[in-house]
């Protein structure tokens, strides 16, 4: 683990507002299991989703990892295709950016989304409400699937949009926070994004009135940094499906990808290193690898 750390590690930190702009933000990180630890824990306390880490760890026990072994932490990221305003979520990798307006400063948080079924639409929206201590009012729909729903949860430790909610131009879709952690960077909502409390309170603090939402879902990011091309390949739905049942997936080819890394290297096609290319695909750990060097 400790080469591949090594063969990883991108040389930027988390972007500023004096930092140079670059797609390419975050550092690798490492941890190792301390006793009674899980990778829900792990994850929680490192900024990240538990599919998150599972993926970038495959072949860890999630609930029992052996104390003492090293936690490769997938925290350099690329930032997604999408306009750096506002702020900007992409399912594919289950996290949130906010940019800050006028500013390069860019924060990022897991997420929980859509499970099978349930998915947040894609496009641009806005907020259109911001409320602490929201009441819960769970559709018809939901009290149809199970009758014992009460018409509202008001404010209580047991409310499902937990202290904070951002409520969108969409209608039932919300950005909140929840009462089951364990479920961020999961696939467990019905459409609605949900945040670890500390990261919604976060999230409430710098979201405005008006404020832009992008939702998009990019499986492969690609990005140029100090002249190396950086790829990061998720797993598919299919593949997070059966990560989370068995804690492993099938290899999954990824449509249209040999076109988009050679329109990304454009002109300097000839570095590119496909071995690496092809290994990000079949392994899909969800942490930028070089795939082009100087």
């Amino acid at each position: 683990m400790s080469c591949l750390v090594a063969a990883l590690l991108p040389t930027t930190s988390w972007r500023t507002a004096s930092a140079a702009p670059t797609r390419l933000v975050g550092t690798i990180g490492v941890h190792f299991v301390a006793e009674g630890e899980t990778l829900l824990d792990i994850a929680r306390d490192n900024n990240l989703g538990i599919l998150e880490v599972m993926a970038a760890n495959p072949g860890v026990d999630p609930w029992i990892p052996e104390d003492g072994s090293l936690i490769l932490l997938s925290q350099a990221r690329i930032l997604p295709d999408a306009p750096e305003r506002g702020i900007v979520i992409n399912l594919a990798e289950r996290r949130l950016y906010v940019f800050a307006d006028g500013k390069t400063e860019v924060r990022s948080w897991p997420i929980g989304i859509g499970r099978l079924g349930f998915t947040t639409p894609l496009g641009e929206t806005r907020i259109v409400k911001k409320t602490v201590d929201p009441v819960w009012r769970p559709t018809a729909e939901m009290r149809a699937e199970d009758p014992d729903l009460p018409e509202a949860v008001p404010a209580c430790p047991e409310n499902p949009l937990g202290k904070f909610a951002l409520y969108l131009g969409w209608p039932q879709y919300v950005i909140h926070g929840t009462n089951r952690p364990w479920g961020i960077g999961r696939r467990v909502s019905r459409g609605c994004i949900r945040l670890y409390p500390e990261d919604i309170e976060a999230l409430f603090a710098i979201a405005e009135l008006g404020m832009k939402v992008t939702v998009v879902d990019q499986v492969v990011k690609l990005a140029w940094h100090n002249d190396r091309l950086y790829l990061e390949v998720h797993p598919s739905r299919a593949q997070l499906d059966d990560l989370e049942a068995t804690g492993r997936f099938e290899p999954e080819p990824v449509e249209g990808l040999p076109d988009l890394v050679h329109e990304a290297a454009g002109d300097r096609a000839g570095r590119l290193d496909l071995a690496a290319v092809a290994r990000a695909e079949r392994e899909r750990r969800g942490v930028p690898v070089i795939i082009a060097r100087p």
